[in-house]
């Protein structure tokens, strides 16, 4: 369970910082067009918008180090907030593929979020199977890591352009 904390932290830097490097490359230009424009100022939302998350999911990982459900729920509904301001961004003509992995990746984040408060709630009650905890852990770590993938290709993506 450490494990997968430590993964959601560092994940979540990586994609701050993935977001932040693509904001930065572009060069302010006097005569940059309208279409330049628009790519310019979408990738800075969503540099803010992956800024916003891993504020966020650190949140959710302080709630989990504490055993806080309350609070876990709390920082997963401030996570899926945050990540539906990114599938609800404007879409510049010609990134519509970008927008789409960012919108898959934060989908299957949302589940990995949901599937391990579920796992943690249940790990706590009493009638718990523990034999089914290492399987399901490991679903759960997989739809993150899909989702963080997905993040990830839509970062190369979106430097290719």
């Amino acid at each position: 369970m450490k494990q997968l904390i430590a993964k959601i932290a560092a994940c979540a830097c990586v994609l701050v910082l993935g977001a932040g490097i693509l904001a930065g490359c572009a060069a302010p230009s006097t005569q940059a067009d309208e279409a330049q424009q628009k790519n310019r100022n979408y990738m800075s939302q969503v540099n803010g918008v992956m800024s916003e998350l891993g504020d966020k999911l650190d949140s959710f990982v302080e709630a989990v180090s504490r055993g806080d459900v309350v609070n876990m729920r709390t920082q997963a509904d401030d996570a899926c907030k945050v990540l539906d301001n990114l599938s609800s961004l404007e879409v510049p003509d010609g990134l519509g593929d970008v927008q789409q992995k960012y919108t898959d990746g934060s989908a299957k984040l949302r589940e990995a979020l949901d599937g391990y408060i579920t796992l943690y709630t249940e790990l706590k009650a009493d009638t718990f199977d523990q034999s089914t905890y290492s399987d399901r852990l490991s679903k759960v770590q997989s739809l993150y890591d899909e989702g963080v993938d997905l993040l990830k290709q839509a970062d190369e993506a979106a430097a290719s352009k």
